[in-house]
């Protein structure tokens, strides 16, 4: 619900959007494009312009994106106003939220500025102080995380989440999910539905959100997208398998059985791989000791998780990070 100073653009509205990107060094490109994209097609679909967006970077720099791509933009600072702030942010999120840049998303928001974040965006807002009391959701993988460190925040695991003034999406599909629904609600839903044509893109049904990266074809096998499901967020904290087979309704032997014909492989080996996959994230982007990273994924010991480590990747963290950061 909205307070009396709180605005949305989610709401039904004939009138053209004005639009200021805030993009940061090291963004996903395709989390750039998710929030530019659907804009783009609604202009041309519509056939007049529905959206007029302008870029802005931390400090007028360009902001270079993971691809290596640069987008040129002037400082956030220099912003006086717009109709929607979005942000599209990735990784080192600590650097990136300066007291400068905090400052002014919250004279922003004082001036009752719609925002959107997307990726990495909403620990910005999080940081800010501007998420409060409010519902949000980030990136599927960094979730447990992000509401440890916000505990004032609602943390959903939604592909986006509405919120007052604020909107905030995980990666690319979802910031596209929550695009076409911003076109959909302010613009219409046959608009939406002819943008989403436009990428082929088929939009998560609502009430089916899902944080995690669960294959399509498994959506129409619901069993084996619930195990998964109990996986990935039990990743430091293992389930047996015969719990997560009770779960889904099933006797351990047709779990077995089920992911061997849906995914050719047994279940403990798909949670094995989902687990090294997080740790493996974890050596990359994050300082964590080894030791917290096993204890992160589930490990029992150290020289457990060093073992498994080193058959999945052929390599340990503390050699995965040299190799990173050696020239």
């Amino acid at each position: 619900m909205l307070m009396k100073n709180e605005k949305t653009v989610f709401t039904p509205s004939s009138r053209p959007l004005d639009t200021a990107l805030l993009v940061f060094d090291d963004c996903n490109t395709l989390s750039f494009a998710a929030a530019v994209d659907p804009m783009r097609a609604a202009n041309r679909r519509a056939g007049k312009p529905l959206f007029h967006w302008a870029f802005y970077t931390p400090s007028g720099s360009p902001a270079q994106l993971t691809s290596g791509l640069e987008v040129a933009g002037a400082s956030i600072a220099d912003l006086a106003r717009c109709d929607l702030l979005i942000i599209v942010a990735g990784f080192r999120l600590r650097e990136h939220a300066t007291p400068r840049l905090l400052a002014s998303l919250r004279r922003l928001a004082r001036l009752g500025t719609p925002m959107a974040a997307i990726d990495g965006g909403a620990w910005l807002l999080a940081s800010a102080g501007l998420l409060d009391g409010h519902m949000a959701t980030t990136h599927w993988e960094d979730l447990d995380i992000f509401a440890s460190r916000f505990p004032q925040v609602d943390t959903r695991r939604d592909r986006f989440c509405l919120s007052g003034p604020y909107a905030t999406s995980g990666g690319a599909a979802p910031c596209i999910d929550m695009m076409l629904h911003l076109i959909a609600t302010r613009y219409g839903a046959d608009l939406s539905r002819r943008v989403g044509s436009a990428f082929l893109y088929d939009p998560v049904p609502a009430g089916q959100q899902s944080p995690g990266s669960t294959p399509r074809p498994l959506r129409h096998n619901t069993r084996i997208a619930r195990a998964i499901d109990l996986m990935e967020t039990t990743l430091d904290d293992p389930l047996p398998l015969p719990e997560i087979a009770r779960r889904c309704g099933m006797t351990l032997r047709t779990l077995q059985l089920r992911f061997q014909k849906t995914l050719g492989q047994s279940p403990n080996s798909y949670y094995l791989s989902l687990r090294l996959a997080e740790a493996h994230r974890l050596a990359i982007d994050t300082h964590m000791p080894a030791r917290d990273i096993a204890l992160a994924t589930g490990f029992s010991s150290p020289a457990s998780f060093a073992r498994a480590f080193r058959a999945a990747y052929a390599t340990s963290t503390r050699a995965l990070r040299k190799s990173r950061t050696t020239p």
